[in-house]
């Protein structure tokens, strides 16, 4: 008998920072919505956050693709929960491959403009 098709999506491909050269790292970090979206998730618990809850200007395709920029830099793991893709830092492992790399993307910096002080 054929397998029916199911209506799960794939799970999501994961890059262990120690296979991300330093440029890459930078790279997915130079982007001030994949900045937002590893402070916001710095600042939460680990499997709490889904996709679409962070508030970013962005769209939903334009926010999976973020998404899958960090996944390529080691940065961000994701797994399926029922319906919700939730998401957790890979802060340990990225710190061992870049020690205080993620220390300063989470320091304040108070160089950025703020909608408030902009």
């Amino acid at each position: 008998m054929a397998q029916r098709s199911s209506s799960h999506r794939v799970a999501p491909e994961h890059t262990h920072p120690d296979e991300v050269p330093v440029l890459a790292a930078l790279a997915a970090l130079a982007d001030p919505v994949r900045i937002r979206l590893v402070r916001d998730l710095a600042g939460s618990p680990e499997w709490t956050r889904s996709c679409g809850s962070f508030d970013v200007p962005v769209g939903k395709a334009a926010l999976s693709h973020h998404f899958a920029v960090l996944r390529g830099a080691g940065l961000v793991e994701q797994r399926d929960e029922g319906p919700r893709r939730v998401n957790r830092l890979r802060r340990a492992e990225f710190d061992a491959r870049f020690p205080g790399l993620l220390a300063l993307v989470l320091r304040p910096d108070p160089l950025e403009r703020t909608p408030s002080t902009g």
